[in-house]
């Protein structure tokens, strides 16, 4: 138990609170003769005298533990973490902010074209239905086909920062610089206990290391599981004070302030990095250009076998990290960020804004962010077990929320589109345009096309062209069926990179994967309209397979 520090308040300086974190001291309080200040390292002489500069006076040092300084900050600074986290982007650019959903002029905008789709509806409604299908079915095309060829792209290429074992072994401990561990959980007492083994077993020097797991006020109950797990001494614990968006990139902007690390990597509860990521990505950095301000590991699934959903989630990823990461990459395309084993240069991250609270993927908004600034995205060789969702209802909820924080994220971008094009040019930006906005729009589409697919081949066509010319028909279902063919496809090439082929035949069962994103499609669009910033929690620890690839009897759930 990390022991508490008495603080005079009025020696503490807001503005100070992420120096003192990541120096490691505190004004603790005024004696005749000088300021005692909390320390976690004996102070050098240079050391000492910058102290003595920002407190005004002589300075007493007293040893005690990082944790103690933070758990210092974040009591006497509540009201100031919490304003910071919920609200520093806004503040610093309230264009780039999901705290909005519409902006005046896209308010203005969805009104009039809503008036005139209506108008169009009553004075030529047939008209009116074919052209909309007939837009719906070209941008479902049009997103399809960018997918397609940019992961083919990719696929000729292998731009993955490869290091060498003596590369690492090279390393010297007293030069490594200084990593954060960010893990944000909530009512995850399940599976804490195998998350401080999993982090534990990271090979990187303790004594520049830290791990932050940044748990929600009133979530006592993970608070005294990760007590129960008694982790080491380089784990902190920092409590994320109570306020509203209640979101994991919220409780992460409470864990940048406090951080020390030169390098910051985030990881979610469940997950189990590669011991020596850490060291390879400190070498990849090392090699990159100073543009490169994130490092993206791969991500793969424990319980991959699990079911036929995580099959189909392994795909999916497989094919996203392997060719289509390494396909924007050699486009320079805008590089949407995994939610997790994101390994940034922290100042860099600070220059963001950190992450927008609001936007409930805010992993791909940062990546947008972070390339209209000219920076670019790395992929590093090591990867990051994860579990899949492997229930039907969880999956929904998960997926409505990714499906939701994409559609954020193009309407955040879509308010002032030509300061975006100008900023990242015009073929970025129709990339970011075919990727971000039309990811959900060609999930909408799923449905209605699945239906009208279904329709065409059941119905007799002398009933249906009256009210669907055939050539509109042909074309509508031609761009659907050769849509789901080219995904199908590239489920089919994801495997092989990683040599797992028993997933091969799995993807011909796309299409239906796709009409359960369809229909967390529409759940997100409810959701945007009636609660933009909820977080749909994603239940871990439900599995009965372990990151060894052992099956168990399944999880109890409560």
């Amino acid at each position: 138990m990390t022991a508490s520090i008495d603080i005079d308040r009025d020696l503490l300086d807001p503005d100070l609170r992420t120096t003192y974190a990541k120096q490691g001291w505190i004004p603790v309080r005024r004696t005749d003769a000088a300021v005692e200040v909390a320390t976690t390292a004996p102070l050098t002489p240079r050391r000492r005298a910058r102290i003595e500069a920002i407190v005004g006076a002589p300075i007493e040092e007293r040893l005690v533990e990082q944790s103690a300084i933070v758990a210092a900050l974040t009591d006497h600074f509540r009201a100031e973490y919490a304003s910071q986290a919920a609200d520093g982007l806004y503040r610093l650019d309230p264009v780039l902010s999901a705290r909005y959903v519409l902006s005046t002029s896209q308010k203005v905008i969805a009104i009039v074209l809503g008036l005139l789709v209506v108008a169009c509806a009553i004075v030529w409604p047939l008209i009116t239905l074919m052209s909309l299908i007939g837009i719906a079915s070209v941008i479902f095309l049009a997103s399809t086909l960018f997918k397609f060829f940019i992961a083919l792209r990719g696929s000729r290429y292998d731009l993955v920062a490869h290091v060498r074992p003596e590369e690492i072994a090279a390393l010297r401990d007293d030069e490594m610089p200084m990593y954060t561990v960010l893990v944000p959980v909530f009512r995850e007492a399940r599976i804490v206990g195998r998350l401080v083994e999993n982090l534990g077993r990271l090979d990187y020097p303790t004594d520049k290391l830290e791990v932050i797991i940044l748990v929600e006020e009133e979530d006592a109950e993970t608070r005294e599981a990760i007590a129960v797990s008694d982790p080491p001494a380089h784990f902190l614990v920092v409590t994320v004070p109570k306020g509203t968006p209640q979101t994991k990139p919220r409780a992460c902007n409470v864990g940048l302030e406090v951080a020390r690390g030169e390098f910051l990597v985030i990881y979610d509860a469940e997950d189990a990095p590669e011991p020596d990521q850490l060291k390879k990505t400190v070498v990849a950095f090392s090699r990159a250009d100073e543009s490169v301000v994130v490092m993206q590991a791969a991500l793969n699934y424990f319980n991959a076998r699990e079911n036929v959903l995580t099959r189909m989630f392994a795909l999916e990823y497989s094919y996203w990290f392997d060719y289509m990461l390494t396909g924007l990459d050699v486009g320079d395309l805008p590089i949407p960020l995994g939610g997790t084993s994101n390994h940034f240069r922290t100042s860099a991250l600070r220059e963001l804004g950190g992450w927008d609270p609001y936007n409930v993927t805010e992993d791909a908004d940062l990546g947008i962010r972070a390339s209209a600034l000219g920076y670019r995205v790395g992929v590093v060789d090591s990867t990051t077990m994860e579990e899949a969702t492997s229930r039907l209802g969880i999956f929904i909820g998960q997926r409505s929320r990714w499906i939701k924080g994409y559609m954020q994220t193009a309407l955040v971008h879509a308010r002032r589109p030509f300061r975006l094009i100008r900023r990242i040019g015009l073929r970025r930006f129709a990339s970011f345009t075919l990727l971000i906005a039309g990811t959900p729009l060609t999930f909408l589409g799923v449905i209605p096309f699945t239906a009208l697919t279904i329709v065409s081949f059941l119905i007799p066509w002398a009933s249906v062209t009256p009210a669907f010319p055939p050539a509109i028909l042909w074309i509508c279902l031609l761009n659907f069926l050769v849509g789901n063919a080219l995904m199908v496809y590239l489920n089919m090439m994801g495997p092989y990179k990683r040599g797992a082929f028993w997933l091969v035949g799995w993807a011909i069962l796309n299409p239906v994967y796709w009409l359960l994103h369809s229909l967390a499609a529409y759940k997100a669009l409810w959701q945007l309209i009636t609660k933009p910033h909820y977080w749909q929690k994603t239940e871990h620890g439900m599995s009965h397979f372990t990151v060894e690839g052992v099956a168990g009897p399944a999880p109890a759930v409560s």
